[in-house]
């Protein structure tokens, strides 16, 4: 039997991605072939309309699972994203219990949730709806973001929201947020960061977390966080290019 990938999230299976920000879809083709277990295509920081993330979707079909960050907690984006055909969505800002349940219920068809009900490319454009139907409450990733002060101080409600799959960090907004932009090592943001994580622990939910590179990541997984993204597509492409350029004129 295929095993889902909110299947392997909820297993505590470590799940490797990285974001896409650039609207081209061989970009995100290349990206889900090399081995990645998510990609998430950013629509919170990035130009990218419902039909980049669509072109993006049909070009990583079959090769790794995508998740949508959605530029922010409303109905629309969150139905948007789901019918567009991605696996899940991330959510950012969410900051109180009222929030996730809120996206939680948008991201679900009833009876579990008010899902508004559409043919779409994740219908198989009317083909595949009663099969969709069937499976999506299952299947489908919901994932919110904590990343303000308020979220931190609210967190064991958060995780505790049935049907929330995993809370992720960003660590760069959170320092912000806790009044120490860009310093993810000072002893407030690790302190708020393991609170994170011992909520979603004791909850039974996954944490995950972004960072710009692997080392930047590394120290998470050993603490054990799952959902883990490192690097940006047109960060990645920038730094090989470069790379490639001053081997090239050694």
């Amino acid at each position: 039997m295929h095993t889902t990938f909110r299947q392997r999230l909820q297993k505590g299976e470590l799940l490797c991605g990285i974001f896409v920000t650039l609207g081209i879809p061989e970009c995100g083709e290349i990206l889900a072939a090399s081995g990645f277990d998510w990609i998430c295509i950013d629509t919170e920081h990035a130009p990218l309309s419902p039909i980049h993330v669509q072109r993006i979707l049909q070009g990583t079909a079959g090769r790794c699972t995508s998740l949508v960050r959605i530029a922010s907690a409303s109905e629309v984006a969150v139905k948007q994203a789901l019918d567009t055909g991605a696996s899940g969505i991330i959510v950012p800002l969410v900051n109180s219990p009222e929030d996730a349940r809120r996206v939680v219920n948008w991201a679900r068809y009833a009876p579990e949730g008010s899902r508004g009900v559409g043919l779409a490319r994740a219908h198989g454009y009317g083909k595949n709806f009663t099969k969709y139907m069937q499976r999506a409450n299952l299947e489908t990733v919901v994932v919110v973001q904590a990343e303000q002060r308020e979220a931190v101080e609210r967190i064991k409600e958060i995780a505790d929201v049935p049907g929330l799959d995993a809370v992720f960090i960003g660590p760069y907004d959170l320092s912000a947020s806790l009044g120490y932009p860009g310093e993810v090592d000072h002893p407030e943001v690790t302190r708020a960061i393991k609170r994170i994580f011992a909520a979603c622990r004791d909850a039974g939910k996954a944490t995950g977390v972004f960072g710009i590179n692997a080392s930047a990541v590394r120290p998470f997984i050993q603490q054990g966080f799952t959902l883990v993204a490192a690097g940006v597509d047109a960060m990645v492409m920038g730094t090989a290019a470069a790379n490639l350029c001053a081997e090239m004129k050694q």
